[in-house]
Parts: C-alpha cells; structure tokens; sequence
C-alpha cells in the first residue's frame, strides 16, 4: 500500500450522452446533469483532503462533434465560469484553465479571465482543461524552449526534462496522483500526457453524471491500495520476472 498522500486527482468526466439516451434524454440533459456532478465532486475531494481537482471539459478534438453539441457545451462552460466563480471564491479554491484559448469566443476568453481573476487565490485549486490536449501542451512547451535556444538564452545541452517540466501546464503544482476516467473506456485520450507520467489510473464504468461521493470513495480507496515505486524498488519486492517494474 503506498504512503504517498493524495493531493491532486485529474478527471475525464465521460458519459454524458450515454447518460441521456439511457433515460430517452437530449444529449445536452447529459452534460448539464456532468455539471451539477463537479459541486459534489469538488465538496468530496475536500473531506480527502484533496487539494487539485483537474477536469477535462472539453478536448482539442471535441471541436468535430456535431455543431449544436459544441455550440452547447460551449454555452454550459460560459454558465459556469459565470455561476460559480464567486462560489469557488468564497470556498477558498482558485480557479485556473489550461489550453488554448484561441478558439473560444471574445464572450468565453472574457469569461475565463473574470473567473480567475475572482477566484484568484485559495488552499485548493480547481483546474479546468477546456480546448486542451497533452500532446499541444507538450509541443508549446518544446516551442517556448526552442524560442530560447534561438534567442541565444541557453544551449541545447541545457533543455533536458527539468526543464521541459518548467514549461507544460500546470508546472507550479504537482503531478496528478491519480486519474480518473468514468464511462468505461480504458483510455487517457490525450490527457495531461506529461502530467500523469507516474499517476495511478482509476478506471469505471459509471457515467459522469452518476460519479458520486461513494464513486470517488471506490477511486480513493483502490489509490491507497497501490504501490508507488517510481521506477525504484520497495523493501520486501520479490519480482522475479527479469522486467523493471515502475
């Protein structure tokens, strides 16, 4: 069992649609019932001291699903980044997004900026991943340092991953300790692929909008059950196999 403390969880909040047409619903009924699932969420993330909650709102390639479904999705975040700001702010949790912006609106990009600015500081951090991809944010960061390569501020024999490190989302917190994926895929679809390099996986087939505080109980607890080499080896292992474990 590992004595690592659990500080940061990262979400791939899946199963909205499936949800909806389950109870002969639009898949629109999906996503607002997702959102309503993040207060929850959030408040039982505090009772496990939990101190970063990453989301996946919306991916890099959720911008080829049908137009209204994005033109939908579009109008929750806007409602949220809204709504719940304030809250958050008096909550003491701070509210960052990570991606690319470039894509939103003027509306939503203004939205965003508000609601960090609101909810600025905090003990806990909400992160929202909205228009994100791990493999975008690792190709800026290569860019960013490749930029001071070319600009003469270091050499080539000074980028290694320390530094890559200082430049991908998120380089100001710690790594996610565990991801979590409902919906029944087993997969991380391009998610903080930097991030998670060592996280534990936790995957089930509940939809979001059914992820409760029993949910996130069966993710925390299968956590505590892990052993977390980080590619060492723990007193008393007998792996026989002749492969390195991690």
């Amino acid at each position: 069992m590992t004595t690592e403390t659990l500080k940061h969880i990262a979400i791939i909040m899946d199963g909205n649609n499936r949800w909806a047409k389950q109870r002969g619903m639009l898949g629109t009924s999906g996503h607002k019932a997702g959102v309503e699932r993040i207060r929850d969420v959030l408040a039982a993330s505090k009772e496990h001291g939990i101190d970063i909650v990453t989301l996946f709102a919306f991916s890099s390639e959720n911008w080829s699903r049908p137009p209204k479904e994005v033109e939908a999705l579009m109008g929750l975040f806007l409602s949220y980044l809204k709504k719940e700001a304030k809250k958050l702010n008096s909550e003491n949790v701070r509210v960052r997004v990570i991606g690319d912006r470039s894509r939103f609106s003027n509306r939503i990009q203004k939205a965003i900026a508000d609601a960090e600015a609101i909810a600025s500081t905090g003990e806990r951090t909400l992160v929202i991943a909205a228009d994100y991809g791990g493999k975008w944010d690792i190709a800026n960061a290569a860019k960013a340092i490749a930029e001071q390569v070319a600009a003469g501020r270091i050499t080539p024999d000074q980028v290694n991953e320390s530094l890559m490190e200082q430049h991908v989302s998120l380089a100001d917190v710690p790594p996610v300790d565990l991801l979590i994926r409902t919906g029944g895929d087993l997969r991380i679809s391009n998610f903080l692929l930097w991030q998670c390099a060592y996280a534990e996986f936790y995957f089930t087939d509940v939809f979001w909008p059914d992820f409760n505080r029993e949910q996130l109980q069966l993710a925390v607890d299968c956590f505590y059950t892990r052993q977390r080499r980080f590619g060492g080896r723990i007193d008393g292992d007998n792996d026989n196999s002749g492969i390195a474990s991690a």
